[in-house]
């Protein structure tokens, strides 16, 4: 799935080239390193991404090996759960025993060995019929920015090794209290937004929960039709409701099991989990292009052409582009996408 457009990475995330699209840590950009990880699992030819129509180009240029026609194009946005949809529709157009992994394309995985054993045991487990399987990332400290996942510890292995246990619920993000009594509970995970499951698994569950979603797309199922038409994809997205998988189906659903994985993950959701993820210099700082810092520590600055100076400043963010400066508190990161909502408020798009 890449079709957002990363508002907390503004002012380098923009509409016409979004988060997906860059190189936030390491020299691959955060799609191309999604696609790369399922190497010796998944082969290229049976990778497809979902995104917006207009970044169908920037696709194809950065994924040159991937096959054209797996690039879908949604003509709106809809959230996850018609994008999930369509993309089960056409992949078992393929193959009806297909099996799927959604994944989004914005988070970086440091343990790729251990993310793919995670992934064979979701796998085995979603060849069963009905069953929806999702990764849950074992929590190291009490995230009021993640959503949760209950676990049923009784089906966890006796002998350590990963399986998948039964969901009992899924929990919204919480604040710090609950989040706190959720890591002492030890049957909590965080909510990472990867799924597995059979393509028909996945749409029987949306038939049953979503019949809207489902009845908006079914026509392009029908016999015969080996491809679908832009007109048919747009008049489905059109009368969609926009939902999430997680919300219109994964709470709803019986079988739903969670796979533990704990191989190094971040959804690198805006600059502070940059920092964080990066390594660090003098005083903790963490710099990219022509910049000099003067009695300031734990600082992230992105020059791009300028010469960026910080002087007497802790823990702040500087983010420099040829018609945009981003300066804000790394705790205030998450607050970078109201400057975008207030950006298009006011009109001022070209900023965006």
């Amino acid at each position: 799935m890449a079709g957002g457009i990363g508002s907390r990475f503004w002012p380098r995330s923009r509409r016409d080239h979004p988060k997906q699209f860059l190189s936030v840590i390491g020299e691959d950009t955060l799609v191309q390193g999604t696609v790369a990880r399922l190497a010796g699992i998944i082969p290229l030819e049976n990778c497809h991404i979902v995104t917006n129509a207009r970044y169908v180009e920037q696709t194809r240029d950065q994924l040159p090996a991937l096959p054209a026609e797996n690039i879908l194009a949604e003509p709106i946005s809809r959230n996850t759960a018609p994008c999930i949809t369509w993309a089960a529709i056409e992949i078992q157009k393929k193959d009806p025993d297909a099996i799927m992994v959604v994944l989004p394309a914005d988070h970086i995985i440091r343990n790729v060995r251990k993310f793919q054993e995670t992934l064979r045991v979701g796998i085995e487990k979603a060849k069963e019929e009905r069953s929806l399987i999702t990764i849950g990332i074992e929590p190291t400290y009490p995230a009021t920015g993640y959503g949760y996942v209950q676990f049923d510890p009784e089906d966890a292995s006796p002998d350590e090794e990963l399986s998948a246990m039964y969901v009992r619920t899924f929990a919204e993000k919480p604040n710090l209290e609950t989040a706190e009594r959720f890591l002492d509970s030890g049957d909590f995970l965080w909510n990472s937004g990867m799924f597995i499951w059979r393509a028909d698994s996945i749409l029987q569950a949306v038939e049953t929960h979503l019949p809207d979603v489902h009845d908006a797309f079914s026509h392009l199922l029908d016999d015969g039709q080996t491809e679908s038409n832009v007109e048919s994809v747009t008049k489905a997205f059109q009368s969609c409701p926009s939902i999430s998988i997680d919300y219109g189906v994964m709470e709803r659903a019986d079988k739903v099991y969670v796979v533990p994985g704990s191989f190094d993950w971040s959804d690198v959701g805006d600059w502070k989990a940059v920092y964080e993820l990066s390594e660090h210099g003098k005083a903790g700082n963490v710099i990219e292009g022509h910049a000099i810092l003067h009695d300031a520590s734990r600082c992230l600055v992105h020059a791009d052409e300028r010469l960026i100076a910080v002087v007497g400043l802790d823990d702040v963010i500087v983010v420099d582009t040829p018609d945009a400066l981003l300066v804000c508190h790394r705790d205030a990161a998450q607050r970078v996408k109201n400057i975008v909502d207030y950006l298009y408020t006011h009109q001022l798009e070209d900023f965006v």
